[in-house]
């Protein structure tokens, strides 16, 4: 039967069986299609890919029918479709699932999801407790939650801030998914239910106390022990009451050919109670084979252990929520002349905002009037107010300073720079990184291997000393001691608390990948211009001929330049204005396309341009005794602009000045050159720029190595050759150009102030202009990957230590289940500590 899809057309991406054979029937949507021959040309693709019998397009449903045998999939089809020329549109389901306990968990809800009908590829996150799934278009979400219920585990489509779908949808080409409800900004002043709070630990741990006394008791002699039926009216509600989530859990696990930490809890304690009501059946109240101690007290500390894990994450994810804090619920809109508080989801795009002291800004926009200081510090990560005034652009969420700001809204939703922040955090935080992969593989034997441990444990001892009381409380205790949770959160809980830091100061991660591959960075490549330079046009000195003083001339240069809009034109305006010079327009002003303004101010006939345009009217430049001319010599060397300012007297142009531009180094830029060496980072600079300004900044900078005069492609060729030789390269930029160099790097960083193409090719967008970040980055990445290994670290030796000692019979069940919980909480623990990262120096 083909599944009924929540689409226009029905497509049917399941494989389904047909009667006569071991084939599999396949339905698959395209997009881009507009005549016969384009059916035609991916007909004839799919029918030459090695497995299918047989293919057929049909144009007017969008859609292909291939038929295949057992070994073809689904991302085989979908590639070669795509080799074609065509699309097979995709979507990404965000999901909140509720009820995993240990990687074992995360690993049946994957493998729930895969099999539903065309899903290409699910993961599911155990700290943000959050699936991100990417199917064909047209795939029934109910379907996949469906798929996780019968799995054992409940779900519900992840809150969506307003801008997705409506039932926790993206489209996996524009957004990123893997928002977790735990998130959700609003969901931490939830009031949770009691099951999910402190109540079960605190009533199992009332119930539980008086049958752990009796074994503090026997510490200093004393004998405390309760009477059997009382010892069994205690243990049995938290065995079977508090303790229910493992048995729902665990039985859900077995149900489905698998096991988790919930399955082996059930069957320590359930083997412990057993053996308890056994002997009390046998032997009596005043029995001395009772073990219900041991059951209710490991309950009980793996309740406080899952209790505790939970407000630990819940502190991972501070950073998102600080972030969701800043969206205001209300803005003051100005229209008709009327100012109206309204609710931000009512705003439109042009609307007039009136931000006042104090306030927070509702929505991205750009001043229309006023000036004031605003403060970015949560967005950007710089902690010094940003100065604002008309026509400056302003961030949703950022606090204005002491002045009133009308602002025109420019974005809203999820266009918003906050939104995308939160999403691109929400991503990397739901995200896998790659050694995560790797623990996955080993968790999905880990229960399977302890259960057998503890078959042989309960064997063994059984046929050493034919105790077989003794051998089940071994066995219990090998149970117990499993430490599956601590090894499914040992990365997720990294990358979270490391994700947030990195949001905090300035740096947002795309995806766990970039995270975990900045810490091997050894060469870092630099684009010049907006990168390591501040990427406009400076007046870098102005220097006057004989007589003639600075100030008068700047002024000539400025009344010549006052109506344009040339970037040499706007850089000595921003000079006259800084040195306080009165903005005077000249009469009569004429361009002279590609040389330069004539025009008169004051009386005097003024000329400023091109030092070939003035040559060719005759002009003598070697003025000052050549002063000038060697000024002019200097400047080009370093590959910087030149103008002439001239004046016309008695017929004649006399040189006034000489105005040298140039493209000013960022103040930050030599520290972050240091700071990358200091770390063992080789620094590249590739620029475009003549070869003489490129050597210029490098040398100014000490940059290892400079290369200039380059295209996008040898940028990008450039790159691709270091990597050859066994290089870990990060590439930084933040243009257009950059976007081939970020794409074939091993890190691409683009800069926030940069084009949207190069931050979407980047793996990590550095929100200020500022290089320093970029040894931020690498340096976030080491300890980050650090942390990951620690854990890691703890979460195998409590197995590898834990698991021997249970089956020698060294360790108590109490013991081991303590252990058990510590486990978890102490690898959570861990994480946090990366909020105290102090940065590099």
């Amino acid at each position: 039967m083909k599944p009924e899809l929540a689409s226009p057309v029905p497509l049917t991406t399941a494989p389904t069986t047909p009667a006569s054979g071991s084939a599999l029937d396949w339905q698959l949507p395209i997009e881009g299609m507009t005549c016969a021959s384009c059916v035609g040309r991916i007909e004839k693709r799919l029918r030459a890919l090695p497995g299918v019998l047989s293919a057929d397009v049909n144009l007017a449903t969008e859609q292909a029918t291939v038929r295949t045998d057992a070994t073809l999939g689904l991302s085989a089809l979908k590639a070669t479709v795509e080799r074609a020329g065509y699309r097979v549109p995709t979507t990404t389901h965000r999901l909140a699932v509720s009820g995993m306990t240990c990687a074992s968990c995360v690993n049946r809800v994957e493998r729930a999801l895969r099999k539903v009908s065309g899903v290409e590829e699910a993961t599911v996150n155990l700290a943000t407790e959050t699936a991100s799934v990417r199917t064909l278009a047209g795939v029934d979400p109910a379907a996949l939650i469906a798929s996780v219920v019968k799995a054992g585990y409940e779900a519900r489509f992840a809150h969506d801030d307003g801008d997705g779908d409506g039932d926790g949808t993206r489209n996996s080409d524009t957004d990123a998914a893997g928002a977790p409800s735990a998130t959700d900004g609003r969901s931490a002043s939830v009031k949770r239910p009691w099951s999910a709070g402190g109540g079960p630990v605190l009533v199992a741990a009332l119930l539980s106390a008086p049958l752990a006394l009796p074994m503090l008791g026997l510490l200093i002699g004393r004998h405390w022990m309760l009477d059997g039926w009382l010892q069994w009216a205690l243990a049995t509600p938290v065995q079977f009451w508090l303790g229910a989530r493992f048995y729902r859990a665990g039985w859900s696990a077995l149900k489905d050919g698998s096991g988790n930490m919930d399955l082996l809890v059930a069957l320590g304690t359930s083997a412990a109670y057993g053996l308890s009501v056994q002997e009390l059946w046998r032997h009596g109240p005043m029995s001395h084979g009772l073990y219900f101690e041991s059951a209710a007290v490991v309950i009980t500390l793996v309740l406080l252990g899952k209790f505790l894990e939970a407000r630990a994450k819940r502190q991972t994810l501070s950073a998102l929520f600080a972030l969701k804090e800043l969206r205001p619920e209300t803005a003051r809109v100005r229209r008709d002349g009327v100012d109206l508080d309204l609710p931000v989801a009512q705003l439109r795009l042009r609307d007039l905002l009136v931000v006042r002291p104090g306030e927070r800004i509702p929505a991205d926009g750009r001043v229309q009037d006023g000036a004031s200081q605003v403060d970015e510090s949560l967005i950007s990560g710089e902690s010094l107010p940003v100065e604002k005034r008309v026509g400056d652009a302003v961030i949703g969420g950022a606090v204005n300073g002491e002045g009133l700001l009308l602002v025109a809204v420019t974005a809203l939703g999820a266009e918003s720079t906050l939104s995308r922040i939160v999403r691109m955090v929400e991503s990397a935080q739901a995200g896998k990184a790659p050694i995560q992969r790797t623990v996955d593989r080993v968790s999905a034997v880990f229960v399977p291997a302890v259960l057998a441990i503890a078959a042989i444990t309960l064997v063994g001892w059984g046929l050493w000393d034919g105790d077989w009381e003794r051998a089940v409380i071994h066995a219990v205790a090998v149970l117990v001691i499993a430490c599956p949770c601590a090894l499914g959160l040992a990365t997720p809980a990294a990358i979270m608390v490391g994700t947030g830091v990195a949001a905090r100061r300035g740096l947002l991660i795309k995806d766990a990948q970039a995270l975990e591959q900045a810490r091997r960075v050894d060469h870092v490549v630099f684009d010049k211009t907006g990168t390591l330079t501040e990427g406009k046009a400076r007046l870098l000195a102005l220097h006057p001929a004989a007589g003639v003083e600075a100030a008068d001339a700047l002024a000539c240069a400025a009344a010549l330049q006052q109506g344009s809009e040339h970037p040499l034109a706007r850089a000595v305006r921003d000079e006259a204005a800084q040195r306080g010079l009165p903005a005077a327009t000249a009469t009569s002003l004429t361009a002279v396309p590609g040389r330069g303004v004539t025009g008169e101010w004051g009386g005097r006939l003024l000329q400023l341009g091109s030092a070939r345009w003035m040559q060719a009217q005759g002009v003598d430049l070697a003025v000052n005794e050549g002063a000038l001319s060697a000024a002019a010599e200097a400047a080009l060397r370093h590959g910087q602009t030149l103008s002439w300012l001239v004046e016309r007297r008695d017929g004649h142009l006399v040189p006034l000045a000489l105005l040298t531009f140039g493209d000013r180094i960022k103040e930050t830029a030599a520290e972050a050159i240091r700071q990358l060496q200091a770390m063992g980072v080789r620094t590249l600079m590739l620029s475009g720029d003549n070869a003489g300004a490129a050597a210029a900044v490098g040398a100014q900078l000490g940059l290892d190595e400079v290369r200039g005069e380059l295209l996008p492609q040898d940028k990008a060729r450039i790159v691709t050759e270091l990597r050859q030789t066994g290089a870990r390269v990060a590439m930084v930029g933040d243009g257009i150009n950059d976007a081939p160099a970020l794409a074939a790097a091993d890190v691409g960083m683009a800069m926030g102030g940069g084009t949207d193409v190069a931050m979407e090719t980047a793996g990590i967008t550095l929100m200020r202009g500022d290089p320093r970040l970029v040894a931020q980055a690498i340096g976030l990445s080491r300890a980050t990957v650090a942390k990951i290994h620690q854990n890691l670290f703890w979460a195998f030796i409590y197995n590898l230590l834990g698991l021997p000692l249970a089956a020698m019979g060294l360790l108590s069940p109490v013991i081991a289940g303590a252990a058990m919980a510590l486990s978890s909480v102490s690898v959570l623990g861990n994480a946090l500590l990366l909020r105290r990262w102090k940065g590099v120096r």
